[in-house]
């Protein structure tokens, strides 16, 4: 089904003249970090719209930052959304930031709020190119925050089938998720073993030559709750069972 097709079905079940309403201050304050590139799966057009179903269910106050300008020179407007943000949702590809940008996103983490990643978000920030000068990388936040490594990939062609944990159905991310299996169009990241012994997994992506963990949750050293999710192809927002795991995710980490 197409994506603007799937979210116009679903708004006459969520949209309202009370619900469109900007919630008030005291709802958790979600900012949702994005980049456009060729690479980064069309996450500057599914990240808005998915927000926009997010809010107009009035739980959240919800902004969308689209980093601005190279990759290995990105701008982050209105960054001081992100410092008083709750929740910081990534869905980013290799950028690098002025070191005062990234000590923002790093300040998050330090102080232990939580963060849901999206599919590249297990190379946000890992840069392979040479970096202009004033420009940093934050190679560490994937195995420090996400709690893996970036291991490489299988072929896109042979797409992912993405199977639910039997032992974990009834974690609060799972909940709603009526099926042990769905097909995803997107390759398999390979990420195993992952850094973080203690991570919860409670999806696994296959194909014939291997699986991998797909989404998982755990805890930083600073105590911040995340959760991440190789999904995020594009037709994956096209999956109801997709978003109903994005949201449920997203609930999951900014509860105490």
């Amino acid at each position: 089904m197409n994506l603007f097709l799937f979210f116009g079905l679903l708004f006459p079940f969520f949209l309202s003249s009370d619900l469109i309403t900007e919630p008030p201050a005291a709802r958790a304050k979600i900012v949702f970090l994005v980049s456009k590139d060729p690479l980064n799966y069309q996450a500057d057009e599914t990240i808005p719209l998915f927000a926009d179903y997010l809010k107009a269910k009035g739980k959240y106050r919800i902004r969308v930052i689209e980093a601005q300008g190279p990759r290995t020179s990105a701008h982050i407007p209105h960054i001081s959304a992100v410092k008083n943000a709750d929740l910081l949702v990534i869905f980013c590809r290799r950028l690098a930031l002025r070191p005062e940008q990234m000590d923002v996103l790093k300040q998050h983490f330090i102080k232990g709020k939580p963060i849901v990643g999206f599919r590249t978000a297990n190379h946000g920030f890992s840069v392979r190119e040479p970096l202009p000068e004033g420009y940093v990388d934050w190679w560490e936040f994937v195995p420090e925050v996400l709690g893996c490594e970036n291991r490489g990939y299988e072929p896109e062609e042979l797409g992912t089938l993405v199977r639910v944990i039997p032992e974990k159905k009834d974690h609060p991310i799972l909940q709603e998720i009526q099926v042990d299996h769905w097909r995803s169009n997107g390759q398999v990241y390979k990420v195993a073993p992952l850094v973080d012994p203690k991570a919860e997994v409670l999806l696994t992506g296959s194909t014939d030559n291997v699986t991998e963990p797909f989404a998982w949750t755990r805890k930083t050293r600073h105590g911040g709750k995340v959760f991440y999710t190789a999904l995020g192809y594009p037709d994956d927002f096209d999956e109801p069972f997709f978003i109903r795991l994005a949201e449920n995710g997203i609930q999951w980490a900014l509860e105490p």
